[in-house]
C-alpha cells in the first residue's frame, strides 16, 4: 500500500491547480541575494536568547529530542482514522485521496527521520529519530498487509466504468498502491502473507547489517606489512588499520596493500550477503515473480531484467575496442614511473588516469579553485534556473531551532509568476560525523490539500565542502562544483514535481529516471557558456579562461571508457546476484568470472569486492540505473539545451515533460514526450558512446 521514501513544474497543471485555488505565494522582503549569502558567515540565530524555538524544519514538536515520539503518536492515530476513513467510503477518486493523504502522514515523520537518523550533530535526536523511523516502518508493513484496505482500493480497480472515469494521473498512483500491496504479499493466503512480512522484516535487519559491514576497516599485524609504507595507515597497536582503498595513492605497494587487505574477505558479511539474496529471491517467488530483478524493475524504464541485460552486453560490446585503448594508455603510464612492474592491476587505473590527465591537461585543482567560489557556484545555480525556468533562489534567515547546525542554510525557492514554490535546506559543510555522502532528501512531499492550498515540498541538499577562512570564502574544486549542480538538478525535480499526489511528488519516480534531471545538470555544469556566467576569481574578478573549461571538458574523457565499462562491470553483477537462484556459483566465483568478461582486468585472489558494494543494499538489482539516467540526460541535452544552454522554450518544454508530473506518469512516456520520439536500447548506446568522443562542448568553443 504504502512505499516510504520512494525514491524517487506546475507546467501545464499550473492554470488548473491555480483554479482549484492554490494561492500564489509573494516573494519576502526578507529575503536576500542568493550569492552574497554563500560567501558569508552565517548569523547564527542561536544568539537570539530570547526568540521563540521553532523545531527541526518548522515543526513545533521537533524542538527537542522527545518530539519524535510525539510527532509519531500524532501519525499514527491520524493513520488509523483514515484506514477507517478509506474503508467506508465508496470507491472512486477520493478514495485515491485519501491513500495519498495516508501516505502522507506517515511520510512527513518518516522521511524527515530519516534524514535526521544520519545527519543530526546530536546523539539524542539521532536515536529519536531511529526509534520513529522503526515505528513507522512497523505500521507501514501492517498497512501494506491490511485486507480490508485493500479490498478497498481493489473495489475501485475492479470496477472498469470506474476507473475509466479516473484522470491518467490518479489511475496511475491508485495502480502505484495496488503493486505496494502485491509485492508485499496482499494477495496470498494468511500464512504465506506472514511468510511475506517475516521475510521484509529480515530483509531490512540484513541490508543494515551488510551496510554497516561494507565500510567496516580490516586490520592486519604490523610486521607483515613492509615498514616503508606502513606510515600511510592508521596504527593501532601492533596492528595496522586498513579503512579503504587509498585509490589515490602515488605508491603502487600502498595501493596493492590496501586493496588485498580492505578487501580481504569476511565470513560473517559473506553470510550476511547470501542470506541477504537469498531471502530477496524467496520473498520475489513467494509474492508471485520469477526472480528478485523482475520485481524489482516493474515500472521502471528497462522494464524488466531482459532490457536491462541487452542495454549492459550492447554497451560492453561498443566500449571494448575503447576500454582496450585505455588499458594500453594505464600500462603506459605505468611502465613509464614504475618499469619493473607494469602489468595493470584493478588498483591503477584510478590513479595513473588521474596522472594522465594532469600531464596532459595540467587540471591541478587549486588552478580552478579560486574561481569556484561557493558564492559565485550559487549565483551562476540562479542564473541558469532563472533564465531556463523563470526561478529565483533567495536566503531566508531560519529561526532558532529550525535547523540541525548553524551554518545550515535556507533557500526560498521562487517562480516569476507562480510565487514561493518550496524550501531548499543547504547543509553544505564538513563536520564530524556526518555523512560523507553527497546527497538529496525529501522533507516533505508537495501534494494538493483538501482546501485547495499546495503543501509545499521541503528538502535537504548535503554536500561536504571545506569552510571558509580568514582570508578566502569557500573555494570548490571542479568536481565540488559539478557535484552541487547535480545535487541541485534533484532539488528542482522536488520543487516542481508538482503533482496533486505527494506519493509520486518530484523524485518519487522510479530509480532509472530519477537520477535524470541531477545528470542533466552535469551537462550544464560542464559548458563554458554557463560556467562563464559566474567563474570569477575571488580576489581579482577575473573569468576563468575559456581555455582552462576546455582542458576540464577533454581531461574528462581521459580513461572514460574503461570507467563506463567498470559501471557496467558493477550493473551486471547486480543483475546476475538478483537473477535465477539459487546461484550457479558462489559470490566470489560470479564475481570472479563478470569481472574477467565485462571489466577485463584480472580477479586478485582472495579477495571479494562484492563485500564492499553497499550499493546492492539501496540499487538491489537497480544499478543499472546510472548508466541509463545518463544515456537519457546525453540525449536531452544533445537534443534540446546544446545549441542553447539558455533556451527558454526547451526549459518549459523540459519542465513541462519531464519534471512536473514526478513519479505520476510512466517515465518513458516523459522521456518520449521530450524526445518527441520513443528511444531504443540501441539509442541510450549510443548517446553514451558518443559522450566519449571529442567534447561537443569543447568543440563549440574552440570554434567560436
Amino acid at each position: 500500500m504504502l512505499c516510504v521514501g520512494r525514491l524517487g513544474g506546475l507546467g501545464a497543471r499550473a492554470a488548473a491547480l491555480l483554479e482549484a485555488g492554490i494561492r500564489a505565494r509573494r516573494v519576502s522582503t526578507s529575503w536576500s541575494p542568493v550569492g552574497a549569502a554563500f560567501n558569508v558567515k552565517p548569523q547564527g540565530s542561536r544568539l537570539d536568547l530570547f526568540g521563540e524555538r521553532r523545531g527541526l524544519f518548522g515543526v513545533p514538536e521537533l524542538s527537542a529530542p522527545e518530539g519524535f515520539h510525539i510527532a509519531q503518536e500524532k501519525a499514527l492515530r491520524k493513520t488509523e482514522l483514515l484506514v477507517d476513513r478509506a474503508c467506508s467510503t465508496p470507491p472512486g477518486p477520493q478514495t485515491v485521496l485519501i491513500f495519498d493523504e495516508l501516505s502522507d502522514s506517515l511520510c512527513r515523520v518518516a522521511d524527515l527521520a530519516d534524514f535526521v537518523k544520519i545527519a543530526h550533530p546530536e546523539p539524542a535526536f539521532r536515536e529519536a529519530a531511529e526509534e520513529a523511523c522503526r515505528s513507522i516502518g512497523t505500521m507501514v508493513e501492517k498497512l501494506n498487509t491490511n485486507v480490508d484496505l485493500y479490498q478497498s482500493l481493489q473495489k475501485l480497480l475492479a470496477d472498469k466504468k470506474l476507473v475509466d472515469s479516473l484522470d491518467p494521473e490518479t489511475r496511475r498512483v491508485a495502480e502505484l498502491f495496488m503493486f505496494d500491496f502485491e509485492i508485499s504479499g496482499i494477495h496470498l493466503d494468511k500464512e504465506k502473507r506472514k511468510r511475506a512480512v517475516d521475510l521484509n522484516v529480515k530483509i531490512l535487519d540484513l541490508s543494515s547489517t551488510f551496510l554497516m559491514g561494507t565500510n567496516f576497516p580490516n586490520k592486519i599485524e604490523k610486521h607483515l606489512l613492509p615498514e616503508h609504507i606502513r606510515r600511510n595507515f592508521t596504527s593501532a597497536g601492533d596492528h595496522i588499520i586498513i579503512d579503504g582503498l587509498h585509490a589515490e595513492s602515488p605508491d603502487d605497494l600502498v595501493r596493492e596493500a590496501a586493496y588485498k587487505i580492505f578487501l580481504y574477505p569476511n565470513a560473517g558479511q559473506l553470510k550476511c550477503l547470501e542470506e541477504l539474496l537469498s531471502s530477496r529471491d524467496l520473498l520475489a517467488k513467494l509474492v508471485g515473480y520469477s526472480t528478485f530483478s523482475h520485481r524489482a524493475l516493474q515500472g521502471t524504464i528497462a522494464k524488466n531484467p531482459e532490457t536491462v541485460m541487452q542495454f549492459l552486453e550492447k554497451l560492453s560490446d561498443k566500449l571494448s575496442e575503447r576500454t582496450l585503448k585505455d588499458f594500453e594508455m594505464i600500462r603506459g603510464m605505468k611502465m613509464k614511473l614504475n618499469p619493473q612492474n607494469s602489468e595493470v592491476m584493478p588498483w591503477d587505473p584510478p590513479y595513473y588516469s588521474g596522472v594522465i590527465r594532469a600531464e596532459r591537461y595540467n587540471i591541478e585543482p587549486s588552478l580552478y579553485c579560486p574561481f569556484f567560489s561557493l558564492g559565485a557556484c550559487m549565483e551562476g545555480l540562479n542564473i541558469l534556473l532563472n533564465r531556463l525556468l523563470g526561478i529565483s533562489l533567495y536566503a531566508e534567515q531560519p529561526a532558532k531551532g529550525e535547523v540541525w547546525s548553524e551554518d545550515v542554510r535556507k533557500l526560498a525557492v521562487v517562480h516569476e509568476s507562480e510565487g514561493l514554490l518550496g524550501y531548499i535546506y543547504c547543509d553544505f559543510f564538513q563536520r564530524a560525523d556526518k555523512p560523507h555522502q553527497d546527497c538529496h532528501f525529501t522533507i516533505r512531499g508537495g501534494r494538493l490539500k483538501e482546501d485547495g492550498d499546495y503543501q509545499l515540498p521541503v528538502v535537504v541538499l548535503m554536500l561536504n565542502l571545506p569552510r571558509s577562512s580568514r582570508s578566502s570564502p569557500t573555494l570548490l574544486t571542479p568536481g565540488m562544483m559539478e557535484n552541487l549542480f547535480h545535487e541541485m538538478g534533484h532539488a528542482m525535480h522536488s520543487m516542481l514535481g508538482r503533482t496533486r499526489y505527494q506519493h509520486v511528488t518530484g523524485t518519487r519516480c522510479p530509480t532509472d529516471f530519477a537520477e535524470v534531471p541531477s545528470i542533466l545538470m552535469e551537462y550544464f555544469a560542464n559548458d563554458y557558456r554557463v560556467v562563464n556566467q559566474f567563474a570569477r576569481h575571488y580576489q581579482t574578478g577575473q573569468p576563468l579562461p575559456k581555455n582552462m573549461v576546455s582542458r576540464l571538458c577533454e581531461s574528462k574523457k581521459v580513461c572514460a571508457a574503461a570507467d563506463m565499462q567498470l559501471q557496467v562491470f558493477y550493473a551486471t553483477l547486480d543483475q546476475i546476484y538478483h537473477g535465477k537462484h539459487p546461484l550457479r556459483n558462489s559470490t566470489t566465483d560470479i564475481l570472479k568470472e563478470t569481472q574477467e568478461k565485462f571489466y577485463g582486468l584480472p580477479y586478485v585472489p582472495n579477495t571479494a569486492w562484492q563485500l564492499r558494494f553497499s550499493h546492492l543494499v539501496g540499487y538491489g538489482a537497480k544499478y543499472y540505473s546510472y548508466l541509463m539516467s545518463r544515456a537519457v540526460a546525453s540525449m536531452v541535452w544533445k537534443e534540446c539545451f546544446l545549441q542553447d544552454p539558455f533556451n527558454r522554450a526547451a526549459g518549459e518544454r523540459y519542465r513541462r515533460e519531464m519534471l512536473a508530473h514526478g513519479g505520476g506518469r510512466e517515465p518513458m512516456l516523459m522521456v518520449e514526450g521530450m524526445l518527441q520520439k520513443c528511444p531504443s536500447v540501441d539509442d541510450f548506446v549510443s548517446a553514451l558512446v558518443s559522450d566519449l568522443d571529442l567534447d561537443f562542448e569543447t568543440f563549440l568553443m574552440d570554434s567560436e
